[in-house]
């Protein structure tokens, strides 16, 4: 029995990664399934899926993640962000570092194609497989401590208040800004070339946009502490999602063809699928089994976080996974927060460098790299930030 429902286990995962290369939300979905049919009866399936379609929670997190990509599509198709970097007058190694992360918060689908030229902008006297290692890390810099970005979603698995939790990925952030500077802008110095007189209404413009949206839902949870966590979230997606249609003078003909680019029902479906895995894996025997094997939890925070990280070129699959196993085999009911951020960090890491990663593959292309070089500008980088995690996950964890 206790083989069947390691294949049934195996067998999800395997599949769930393979088609999440193409479709992610479709990789949830079948995966989910699959556990379930070797876990569940056909009843107990049905179950599940009606308490992951019904519970408001999770509908209304879906919803929101589905409005966030279409902030940057405005934002793109008005010209906003182009508008903002071109206004801007600082050092080349500020604006490598923060041009491509004030980018990164957008979760679009090729959004290192957005960066990618900016980052070009500040000369031609870095190379190509530099300028791509620069594009990927400095973008992600900025997520790991966004509120907007995967933190959002792995916070709600957590059951952690997600404010909270971005302040103990700050020394990560910090970690990943130090290795960024000395390893990657080494040999960059000067200003860049900007407009004469620049407009600092261009500037603040689509900072106010994307700001509007992660100061809202912390000041109405604050002020209503006993809402629903979802619903500020929903307001302050909507707020700024309207927000940028009128700073930008969109025309609401365009939201179409937009909605077209950025896909926003695939986010949804994806939060969707996330939480029908879940509560399959929690209802399944899945974790009776793992909780009767002795794991170094070390190992499992650290190392198979990220090589799931590398495998899927995903943050929220890989701890959607980790978690419950993580829960099951030390027997405890929740995940502190140091725990949370090191378990979150090590998936990162994994992520930023993964070839399966589209920020990873577009940058490539895009600066005319290859995949070697690549890596060999990021994995001492990636090296250095996985002993940093495991130093904290052995003796303060």
């Amino acid at each position: 029995m206790d083989l069947i429902v390691w294949l049934g286990f195996i067998l999800s995962l395997v599949l769930m990664v393979l088609i999440a290369r193409k479709n992610l939300w479709l990789g949830f979905f079948v995966g989910a399934i699959v556990l379930g049919v070797f876990n569940l009866s056909i009843v107990q399936i049905w179950q599940q899926i009606a308490k992951t379609l019904t519970t408001p929670s999770t509908l209304l997190m879906a919803f929101a993640v589905g409005i966030i990509p279409l902030i940057g599509g405005v934002l793109e198709t008005t010209g906003m962000m182009t508008a903002l970097v071109s206004n801007l007058n600082i050092s080349r190694k500020l604006f490598l570092i923060f041009g491509p992360a004030f980018f990164g918060m957008l979760p679009m689908p090729g959004g290192a194609l957005l960066s990618a030229p900016l980052v070009f902008r500040a000369g031609a006297d870095i190379p190509n497989e530099q300028y791509a290692a620069i594009n990927v890390w400095f973008r992600h810099a900025l997520i790991l401590i966004y509120p907007l970005g995967a933190l959002l979603v792995t916070t709600k698995i957590a059951n952690l208040n997600l404010y909270t939790a971005v302040l103990y990925m700050l020394p990560g952030f910090i970690l990943m800004l130090i290795l960024g500077y000395f390893f990657l802008l080494r040999g960059v110095h000067g200003k860049l070339t900007t407009k004469e007189n620049p407009n600092l209404k261009k500037i603040l413009l689509p900072i106010i946009v994307i700001v509007s949206a992660p100061a809202i839902h912390l000041s109405l949870m604050t002020i209503f502490p006993k809402l629903m966590t979802e619903i500020p979230l929903i307001i302050g997606v909507v707020f700024s999602f309207f927000l940028s249609l009128f700073l930008g003078k969109m025309n609401l003909k365009k939201l179409l063809p937009i909605s077209k680019k950025m896909k926003p029902w695939k986010f949804f479906l994806i939060i969707i699928g996330m939480f029908l895995f879940i509560n399959i894996f929690q209802a399944s025997n899945v974790s009776r089994i793992i909780a009767n094997i002795v794991f170094s939890r070390h190992f499992l925070l650290i190392v198979i976080g990220a090589f799931l990280g590398f495998v899927t070129g995903r943050v929220q699959m890989p701890f959607a996974i980790v978690l419950p196993i993580y829960l099951s085999t030390t027997g405890f009911s929740s995940i502190g927060y140091l725990t949370f951020a090191t378990m979150f960090f090590a998936i990162y890491m994994g992520y930023i460098i993964s070839p399966i990663h589209p920020c990873v593959s577009v940058s490539i292309e895009f600066f005319g790299s290859n995949l070697k070089d690549f890596f060999k500008k990021l994995y001492p980088i990636i090296l250095i930030s996985l002993t940093a995690a495991t130093v904290v996950s052995l003796f303060f964890t």
